[in-house]
């Protein structure tokens, strides 16, 4: 199986380490330094499954020489599936699902990682949307289960059941959902990182003390706001928009302390600082 994978960021990069136990992948970025960095990533963690003794040389090898790095959606022509990882622009997307159904040949299984984003609206500009569909993986990719699967008014039955196999293949669970905003887990995900800023901002509760209890009190494994740190809180934000410009119902609206952090560039982990400081 050749599997192509679009953006080499985090999510992107996850996703073509875990295709490349089952087949050869390609990983595409908009240049070549982007791509390269991504494989990059891949070979920095696999180096320390080694050193931990999870993996042998032999297998990492095996496994990086599988993955193909490059910058040109071309190369795409002869792969079975392609999961987009490109940033959460729907712009963005249906362009890239456009050049796709064009190079790409008709029986590909066109799929997104879109967090949030309407997957039927990136289907409707391509020829056979009956392909399209949402896998949407969860970070990081590599020890995360879970993916979901999901489906637009328009996936066939067979696009569904494909792909149903691909995510088991990788030794994910996927769990199916009919198009709705958010899917599932952000869905309900999200909301309670953007109550937990509320309660930030009202004063309620310090940020150790709001994480404190939702671990202890509701066995969570992370608090909200170290949660929104990881996930990003750009990448929460944009959620919260998405869901209330869909839903348009109040109790989606962004914590207005969220857009502060965001707009001062604040965003979590991968800068140094969100809630907690990681300098």
């Amino acid at each position: 199986m050749i599997i192509g994978v679009i953006g080499a960021g985090t999510m992107g990069n996850g996703i073509a380490e875990a295709a490349a136990h089952v087949g050869k992948v390609i990983l595409v970025d908009v240049d070549q330094k982007r791509a390269d960095q991504g494989l990059q990533a891949i070979s920095k963690r696999l180096n320390r499954q080694t050193e931990k003794g999870r993996i042998d040389t032999a297998e990492r090898d095996e496994i990086l020489s599988r993955i193909t790095a490059c910058a040109d959606l071309q190369s795409l022509e002869e792969v079975q599936i392609v999961v987009e990882a490109a940033s959460e622009d729907l712009g963005v997307k249906q362009d890239i699902f456009t050049a796709l159904a064009r190079i790409c040949s008709e029986d590909c299984i066109l799929a997104t990682n879109t967090s949030a984003l309407s997957i039927t609206a990136i289907a409707a500009g391509v020829t056979r949307p009956d392909r399209v569909i949402g896998l949407h993986f969860f970070n990081p990719v590599t020890v995360m289960k879970l993916v979901e699967l999901v489906q637009t008014p328009f996936t066939s039955p067979e696009c569904a059941a494909w792909s149903k196999d691909f995510v088991e293949s990788l030794g994910k669970t996927a769990v199916c959902v009919e198009e709705s905003p958010g899917f599932v887990v952000n869905r309900l995900l999200i909301p309670m990182i953007n109550e937990a800023v509320f309660l930030l901002a009202e004063g309620a509760a310090s940020a150790e003390d709001i994480d404190t209890a939702m671990r202890l009190g509701a066995n969570h494994p992370m608090g909200p706001l170290a949660l929104a740190d990881l996930v990003g809180l750009d990448i929460c934000l944009a959620i919260m928009e998405t869901l209330y410009g869909e839903m348009g119902d109040p109790k989606f609206r962004p914590a207005p302390l969220l857009r502060k952090m965001v707009r001062a560039g604040h965003l979590g982990r991968k800068t140094k600082k969100g809630f907690f400081d990681y300098h």
